[in-house]
């Protein structure tokens, strides 16, 4: 794991990047009597078919990248290439913000452009183990099923980059370990690029291709590590093995 090379290639950009992020700086409150700097130096890429794992304290500045990345905040110095409105992003969030009063199909359906919104969606529910409850409403559904009809809106509106923001927390095992499969699963079949946020080292070094680990506030580049392995060879002890060599370079990022 080369972290000072893979600083470098993400500062400057891979060729081939589904989406490249610079932020030299955002500042809350610029000119203010009380500026508070958010995120500083931070740069990476996501790639497609790669899953990114971005990794941070609490309060660094995760939720401010995803912000300015998604275009929600346009208040920066910096780049997002290409640029939000044309990127083909597509999010799930933690809470899965679906519609109490619409099935399930409905709404996946809903996030689908007007004249899109008939078409054929059986393969991505039956991907997604989802065909049985096409017609249910998420009341009826566990918070795991509720995250898959989440996935499924965002995996609906066929996007280049698909963003998750700790999607798979207060999960039990089970759900959780089977929703990991499906974005995996996702990647291969679709060729999405995925950038996940997570504060759980242990499920980003069991799929992520590459983490992108962040200082403190302000949120800055500490390093890139590519993780090789294949996943299915991913086992226990090289698992174990890996987050406590993380924990050695980086202690005030991954905890022991």
């Amino acid at each position: 794991m080369s972290a000072a090379g893979d600083k470098m290639s993400a500062a400057g950009g891979e060729a081939g990047a589904a989406l490249s992020v610079a932020i030299r700086s955002k500042v809350y409150g610029a000119g203010g009597p009380e500026p508070v700097d958010a995120v500083k130096d931070l740069a990476f890429d996501v790639e497609s078919r790669k899953i990114t794992c971005l990794i941070g304290p609490s309060g660094a500045g995760k939720t401010t990248t995803l912000r300015i990345l998604l275009g929600l905040d346009t208040a920066f110095d910096g780049t997002v290439a290409p640029p939000p409105e044309s990127a083909g992003i597509a999010m799930v969030f933690q809470e899965p913000r679906l519609l109490a009063w619409r099935t399930v199909e409905q709404n996946v359906r809903l996030a689908l452009p007007r004249a899109e919104r008939g078409r054929s969606l059986e393969a991505l529910f039956a991907a997604l183990g989802l065909t049985p409850w096409r017609g249910r409403f998420p009341g009826a559904l566990s918070l795991g099923m509720q995250r898959r009809v989440a996935l499924a809106r965002a995996l609906a509106q066929t996007p280049r980059i698909l963003v998750l923001d700790e999607p798979f927390v207060s999960l039990d095992d089970a759900s959780a370990a089977a929703l990991r499969g499906l974005v995996v699963d996702s990647v291969a079949g679709t060729g999405v690029g995925v950038l996940m946020v997570t504060h759980n080292v242990a499920e980003a070094i069991a799929i992520a291709d590459r983490l992108v680990l962040v200082s403190g506030r302000p949120a800055s580049l500490v390093a890139t590590v590519p993780l090789d392995r294949p996943r299915e060879t991913r086992d226990r002890a090289w698992a174990e093995a890996t987050r406590a060599d993380l924990a050695h370079r980086y202690p005030g990022i991954i905890a022991v």
